[in-house]
């Protein structure tokens, strides 16, 4: 499946599985892998969210996910495809994390100062073709 739909959009809709097989859908900011084109097998959509989410918890789970570009409330604008979700750390999450701040400057550089507030960790997931 290509990840071509995505391309010039802030947002995709995720929808992450829960144990009984309903879905759970979430609009996220997202960041595509510019090492990788949109259309191969190798793509991947790098994002986050707050490390007790209910979507590191499903995702944990069951990596099967399904995601379609969409508007910051969760409008769908484009087809859904299937995917493979994975939790990441290391160096490929700050690589994640960093296209991110760039994508998403300087709004992302204002959520993450006032996040170190809070105290809560923030996990980075990886997106690939199913």
């Amino acid at each position: 499946m290509s990840f071509t739909a995505f391309a010039g959009h802030k947002y995709l809709n995720l929808e992450t599985f829960k144990k009984s097989g309903d879905g759970v859908k979430t609009p996220v900011w997202f960041a595509a892998d510019p090492a990788n084109d949109l259309a191969a097998n190798a793509a991947r959509l790098y994002a986050y969210t707050i490390g007790n989410s209910g979507k590191v918890k499903r995702i944990r789970n069951n990596g099967r996910v399904r995601i379609a570009p969409c508007d910051m409330r969760g409008n769908v604008l484009g087809e859904w495809v299937e995917a493979r979700a994975e939790i990441i750390t290391g160096a490929e999450a700050a690589h994640g994390d960093k296209l991110l701040n760039k994508k998403y400057f300087p709004w992302k550089q204002l959520l993450n100062f006032f996040a170190s507030f809070r105290g809560r960790g923030r996990n980075g997931f990886v997106i690939r073709p199913a």
